[in-house]
């Protein structure tokens, strides 16, 4: 991958996470062939790399992303424990003796 081209899409995306999946998944798209959306989608790509083709489409904005909204988590509300009394069963005496000893 050529680095100009990294640091150029960089500036369009803005986050390098978001720039890493947007090509991986371009790149997939590219390297499965056949028509419509797996054509390049800019001009003189003779001698670049699928991931290259994806940057220049980034550059040149063929191709867009959408940023979900952030939402707002909240902590899971505690449930109190019920007690109840145990279900472990007493050992015999002989048992309680023997360790004792």
């Amino acid at each position: 991958m050529n680095s100009e081209l990294i640091h150029a899409a960089l500036e369009k995306v803005g986050n390098i996470n978001t720039l890493i999946n947007v090509v991986s998944r371009r790149v997939r798209q590219l390297s499965l062939g056949g028509g419509g959306v797996t054509r390049p989608m800019v001009a003189d790509t003779a001698n670049l790399g699928m991931a290259d083709i994806a940057l220049r489409e980034i550059i040149e904005e063929k191709i867009g992303w959408d940023m979900p909204e952030a939402e707002e988590w909240s902590q899971p509300v505690k449930r109190k424990r019920s007690r109840t009394k145990s279900t472990k069963t007493p050992r015999p005496a002989s048992a309680i003796q023997a360790v004792a000893a």
